[in-house]
């Protein structure tokens, strides 16, 4: 999708064999997620996935994704169906899909696929809550990952999100995975500062207590 699979494997490689890989990680370690770009026809998506794996150089793809529901029903279904062999085939651990509505989940469903999408990767935070979807994957046991969920640091001082940082002595930033993650989805913070990476993952020692989880879902644009 965003055709870095072979910087990004050529990273991976580089540091797992590297004096900086202290604590002995393989590539079992590493969860290696990409995406494909556009659906289309069965044959040029699987041609892609097929690329984007030996782009990599990690002998597999740990999470492949079709990045949208775009390009119509027939090509939606194609794509996925290139995702079930490139599954068979090795080249993919786990297929998901990546901003889809419950209109095009519900179509994926009902076409009886042999291998059920595992993730539907859409935006989720306080500011945009995105519920009938989210319960919907929750439902068929899809796991809903988050993307933007520090709502691209454009709410880290809105008067809600200060005040309850505040009460559990947290960044806004940590606040926000909290409530990602006590709503059961996986949440994808992004940073390219590493106090920030680190600190946004520092977030076991507190709960957010029912009360302030429901004033968080009233922030829903």
């Amino acid at each position: 999708m965003y055709d870095n699979e072979k910087q990004t494997g050529t990273a991976i490689n580089a540091f797992l064999a590297s004096d900086a890989n202290t604590e002995g990680l393989t590539r079992e370690d590493i969860h290696f997620t990409t995406k494909l770009a556009s659906n289309s026809e069965y044959e040029r998506a699987r041609k892609s996935i097929t690329t984007s794996a030996k782009k990599s150089g990690l002998g597999y793809i740990d999470l492949f994704l079709l990045h949208s529901p775009y390009g119509g029903k027939d090509a939606r279904l194609a794509s996925w169906r290139a995702v079930e062999d490139a599954i068979d085939a090795g080249e993919v651990k786990t297929g998901g899909v990546s901003n889809y509505g419950v209109k095009h989940l519900k179509e994926l469903l009902a076409s009886k696929p042999r291998i059920l999408p595992a993730v539907n990767q859409i935006e989720v935070h306080p500011f945009n809550t995105r519920t009938e979807i989210a319960s919907f994957c929750q439902e068929n046991d899809i796991v809903v990952e988050a993307y933007a969920p520090l709502v691209r640091a454009l709410r880290m001082k809105h008067p809600t999100i200060v005040a309850l940082a505040t009460k559990y002595s947290c960044t806004p930033a940590q606040l926000l995975v909290r409530w990602s993650l006590q709503h059961g989805y996986v949440p994808l913070p992004k940073s390219v500062n590493k106090e920030r990476i680190v600190s946004n993952v520092e977030i076991g020692g507190f709960e957010i207590d029912k009360d302030d989880m429901s004033q968080m879902d009233g922030l829903d644009e």
